[in-house]
């Protein structure tokens, strides 16, 4: 029987290489494809297609900064599949990113430097919005929906005797300085961002506390620096492009400048390929860079403990 694989966010960036990488590994997997916008979907399945002709690829049409979108995509999901091995909670956004100038001149002269270029903490601020359902947009994309589709999902996802994997697309940037429990949604502050991304490395470990006996187990994951359209958000493509030599240099210092999308899904294809229950729940898995260009996996804490005892 053919392994399911679920992925959120599969039309482009990490989510579309994340696909190829599956298939030219695995083309006996069946993949599905969990996309908003149902032409660029049908077009990334015809290209799958034509690479793997023996795979098994379908769409389901899903926007999870809408409750009834993520309801509706549950209900066929459910009568489609009778189980799914891995879903990966991959969308996600960064809307109106702005880049702090003055931080960023102070941050290379200081001794964090690298710190800062790693993580870009306290470099970029968000706007953010109301959605239909009254959340905040940020929160209900990166967070709340995938939350409700898992939930939705349960009874494709718990099974004792063969386990299912959530792995979640989370960042270096995940900061519980930028999370309050008071207002988890953040609709007070200017990092919407970074508080979605500490929220899902809280929820993930939450969801193995009450998950793991029922066969189901979650892990964050890091990508890094990788040129996809969110970090085009952030800066265009020409200025990436005059950057490129400073930041390949960088690279040798900082491992986090993944650059490609193929090689920012190091740490997402390598957890498939691990038994979920001999994971640790508490470490964050990074999709690493070094200045050779060689792709490997870090691993990192995740800070969450004091705010779940």
């Amino acid at each position: 029987m053919r392994k399911v694989v679920l992925i959120t966010g599969a039309s482009s960036g990490i989510g579309l290489a994340l696909c190829k990488r599956l298939l030219a590994e695995d083309d006996e997997l069946h993949l599905c494809l969990a996309c908003r916008n149902r032409n660029k979907a049908e077009a990334v399945h015809a290209t799958l297609l034509a690479s793997h002709p023996t795979a098994e690829v379908t769409i389901v049409q899903v926007d999870v900064s809408n409750l009834q979108s993520v309801f509706r995509a549950s209900k066929e999901l459910k009568q489609r599949f009778q189980r799914l091995d891995c879903i990966y909670l991959n969308a996600g956004i960064m809307p109106n990113p702005q880049l702090n100038i003055k931080a960023l001149f102070f941050g290379l002269f200081s001794r964090k430097v690298i710190h800062m270029f790693s993580t870009a903490e306290g470099l970029l601020t968000q706007g953010d919005k109301i959605t239909a359902d009254g959340l905040q947009e940020v929160f209900e994309t990166n967070v709340f929906g995938h939350f409700i589709l898992i939930r939705e999902l349960e009874p494709l996802l718990c099974h004792s005797d063969s386990p299912s994997q959530l792995i979640w697309t989370s960042s270096r940037n995940a900061r519980k300085s930028n999370f309050s429990l008071e207002d988890f949604q953040h609709s007070k502050g200017k990092e919407p961002y970074s508080s979605s991304k500490y929220a899902t490395d809280l929820l993930s470990v939450a969801l193995n506390r009450n998950f793991n006996q029922q066969g189901l187990y979650s892990n964050v994951v890091c990508p890094g620096t990788a040129l996809t359209n969110l970090t085009y958000g952030i800066l265009p493509p020409f200025i990436w492009t005059l950057l490129m030599p400073a930041i390949l240099l960088l690279r040798f210092f900082a491992n986090a400048f993944t650059l490609t999308p193929y090689n920012g899904t190091e740490a997402l294809v390598w957890l498939f390929h691990q038994k979920p229950e001999s994971l640790n729940p508490l470490i964050k898995y990074l999709s690493a860079t070094t200045g050779f260009g060689r792709n490997y996996i870090m691993t990192q804490k995740v800070s969450v403990l004091a705010l779940l005892h």
